[in-house]
C-alpha cells in the first residue's frame, strides 16, 4: 500500500478472490507486473472505485505516488490511511470475509520516507534510527493487515536506491552509489527480521518478501537480456533533461521541451530518474517468478 508505500489486495489463482496493494511511485507497473505474474487483472485504483464495480472481484491499488509510511513530500494518504480505506471497504462489505480470507495484499515501500527526510535536513548520523522507525511502523502495518483477515502478505524489499539514474548520473551512470545502497540494505536486514518475527508469530508463512534489491543489481550490474531485450546501458534512462535544471518531462514558459527521449525505450531499463520502464519492471519480475510462484 503506498508509493512510496504499496497497498494491494490480489486473489490468489487458485480460488476466485480479490487482490490488495498499498502504496508506492512505480506503482502502476509494480503493480500490474506482480498481478501479471501470478495470472491476474490488475486490481482498480481507490480513486476510481466508484466507476469499477464491476472490476472489484479482481481487487484494488490502494496506493497513491510519492507516499511512504510516514508523512511524505506529497499530501496524499499515507500507508495508515491506505488501510483505514481497506479496512472501511471491509466494513461496508465491498470486500466481505471470503474475498478477504481468499486474497493476497502487496504491500510496496519506495523510499520516499527517505527522501522526504533527508529534504527535510535530516543527519547522516540519524539515518539508522529513522529508518528502525520506518521499519517498525511497516512491521505494525503489516501485521494490522493480517489482523483484518488476509492470510498471504508480500512486501517488497527496498530496490538499491543507490543504483538509480538519479544517484549514478554523478558517475556518468557508470557505477552505483555505495553509501546510499548501505542505508538500503540496513533497511532490508530489519526487514527480514521483521518479517522473520511476525512469520514466528502467525506459526505459518504468512509473509514473503520479494527481495527487489537482488533483482535490480543483477540487472544493473551488467549487460542483460530481458527476453529479446537487452540493456545496454542499465543505469542510464532514457528519458532526461537537457541539463542539471530540467527533468523528464520539463518544457519552458512557451511550452518547448526540455527533456530528450531515447529512440528504443524498450532497449532501456530506467525510463526517468527514478522509474524502471515497462521492459524494466518485467526483467525485474521475471527475477521473483520463482517466489512469486510460492504466493
Amino acid at each position: 500500500m503506498t508509493d512510496g508505500t504499496v497497498a494491494q489486495s490480489i486473489p490468489r489463482p487458485e480460488v476466485e478472490t480479490s487482490a490488495h496493494q498499498l502504496g508506492i511511485p512505480d506503482l502502476v507497473l509494480n503493480c500490474n507486473h506482480a498481478a501479471k505474474f501470478i495470472g491476474l487483472k490488475s486490481p482498480i485504483p481507490y480513486r476510481l472505485r466508484e466507476d469499477g464495480v464491476n472490476d472489484l472481484k479482481y481487487g484494488m491499488n490502494f496506493a497513491f505516488g510519492g507516499t511512504g509510511v510516514f508523512n511524505t513530500l506529497v499530501s496524499d494518504p499515507n500507508m495508515t490511511t491506505q488501510i483505514d480505506f481497506f479496512q472501511e471497504l471491509i466494513k461496508t462489505n465491498a470486500f466481505n470475509a471470503s474475498d478477504v480470507d481468499s486474497s493476497m495484499a502487496l504491500v510496496t515501500l519506495s523510499g520516499n520516507d527517505y527522501s522526504a527526510y533527508e529534504v527535510w535536513n535530516g543527519t547522516t548520523q540519524g539515518f539508522p534510527s529513522f529508518i528502525t522507525s520506518v521499519v517498525k511502523q511497516l512491521k505494525v502495518n503489516l501485521k494490522r493487515i493480517h489482523g483484518l483477515g488476509v492470510k498471504k502478505i508480500a512486501m517488497t524489499a527496498l530496490q538499491p536506491l543507490g543504483c538509480l539514474p538519479r544517484s549514478t548520473i554523478k558517475s556518468s551512470f557508470q557505477q552505483c552509489n555505495g553509501t546510499e545502497n548501505s542505508l538500503v540494505s540496513f533497511h532490508n536486514l530489519l526487514l527480514q527480521q521483521a518479517v522473520a518475527k511476525l512469520n514466528n508469530e502467525t506459526k505459518v508463512s504468512t509473509f514473503v518478501i520479494l527481495n527487489l534489491y537482488d533483482s535490480f543489481i543483477a540487472i544493473s550490474s551488467s549487460s542483460i537480456c530481458a527476453g529479446s531485450t537487452k540493456f545496454e546501458n542499465p543505469l542510464k534512462p532514457c528519458c532526461g533533461g537537457i541539463s542539471s535544471e530540467y527533468y523528464c518531462g520539463s518544457v519552458d514558459v512557451n511550452g518547448t521541451k526540455k527533456y530528450t527521449v531515447c529512440d528504443d525505450p524498450e532497449a532501456a531499463f530506467f525510463w526517468d530518474s527514478a522509474h524502471p520502464t515497462q521492459e524494466g519492471w518485467s526483467a525485474v519480475y521475471s527475477a521473483l517468478q520463482t517466489t512469486l510462484e510460492q504466493l
